[in-house]
């Protein structure tokens, strides 16, 4: 298995890149990595290259970059390279936590959709209150604009994904909406639904609402990229929030309350961790000839590390090769 990374894309690079493939390494020793960026700042923090190249490139790609622009202009920039080589058979995915709208034009315009899909989806794996597995959602913002054919191909996508990655058997699919019954919803969820009533290549369960996301109401929810973009912000920012009130709170409830948060440390560590949605890897642009993978601008070595995770799975699970052979058969028929 080869890996192209980005190394140069993220608030902390090269630094939390090159330490989350390290910890990766000692994970997965028969993996290989390809590490695109500045040699000189790669190497300041690498101890040991087993199984790591460097290609060294002096351009990189910003946060505040025009996606398109960006990948057509920024030819030898490291995220482009990184696609470049998973285009060209060296690599067998990328990975980067840069610019998300240019790794999204990167997958398309460079790696490539598979035939037969025409929208392909931003797919994350969030987390359930009180459960392991978590939920696959899509699409996550890589389409503003969708058809109802586009959220059933999610649907159809999102079940392959946590069928064959994530090992649920006939994974529930439920349609973000705003309430639960058949008749709620503007013209493309009633349509959607239509449409997914009769799949008979998904287990549909209806409409679900938001606020029954974090309580496992699907296995995978589908919606529009701007509704799941916009949903998962505020989970993100719910999450983020919850956790400084109760730090601020502690902080000024004097003695007592000090000593009341010590005793409660294990409790509120695994309430942080539960709501980290960063411990399941991160977002996938699945229906790509590969994988393409993006984690937060933000990430630590830790997150870069279980994102590698991620990708392994689905290597090893061979996900976009039986993909690719179930949109062929489909489109032939």
């Amino acid at each position: 298995m080869k890996i192209a990374v980005d190394a140069m894309g993220g608030d902390h690079a090269p630094q939390a890149i090159v330490e989350g493939v390290m910890l990766a390494r000692k994970e997965f020793p028969e993996m290989q990595f390809q590490l695109y960026g500045d040699e000189t700042q790669i190497k300041a923090y690498l101890t040991d290259e087993t199984n790591i190249q460097i290609i060294h490139t002096d351009e990189k790609i910003n946060s505040d970059d025009e996606p398109v622009k960006a990948i057509r202009r920024k030819k030898q920039a490291s995220m482009v390279l990184a696609a470049q080589a998973v285009k060209n058979g060296e690599a067998d995915a990328i990975f980067s936590a840069g610019n998300t709208g240019a790794l999204l034009a990167a997958g398309l315009f460079i790696v490539g959709r598979i035939k037969g899909i025409e929208r392909p989806g931003l797919l994350s794996t969030m987390p359930v209150m009180g459960q392991t597995t978590g939920f696959d959602m899509l699409d996550l913002g890589a389409n503003a604009d969708n058809k109802a054919e586009h959220l059933v191909q999610y649907a159809i996508l999102g079940s392959f994904y946590a069928n064959n990655v994530r090992g649920i058997t006939k994974p529930r699919v439920g349609l973000l909406n705003n309430g639960t019954e058949e008749t709620k919803g503007s013209e493309l969820t009633k349509k959607t639904f239509e449409l997914l009533s009769s799949e008979p290549n998904i287990h549909f369960i209806g409409n679900v609402e938001a606020r029954d996301l974090l309580n496992g109401a699907a296995d995978v929810v589908v919606t529009d990229g701007f509704t799941g973009n916009a949903v998962l912000k505020s989970i993100e920012g719910t999450a983020l929030n919850i956790v400084s009130l109760l730090k601020q709170s502690i902080l000024d409830s004097g003695l007592k309350g000090k000593l009341g948060a010590l005793l409660l440390k294990d409790a509120l560590k695994g309430l942080k961790n539960e709501m980290d949605y960063a411990k399941y890897g991160g977002a996938v642009l699945f229906g790509l000839k590969a994988p393409v993978v993006k984690t937060h601008g933000s990430t630590g070595p830790e997150a870069v590390a279980t994102t590698i995770r991620q990708i392994h799975a689905m290597l090893e699970t061979k996900v976009v090769e039986k993909l690719v052979t179930q949109f062929e058969q489909k489109t032939s028929e």
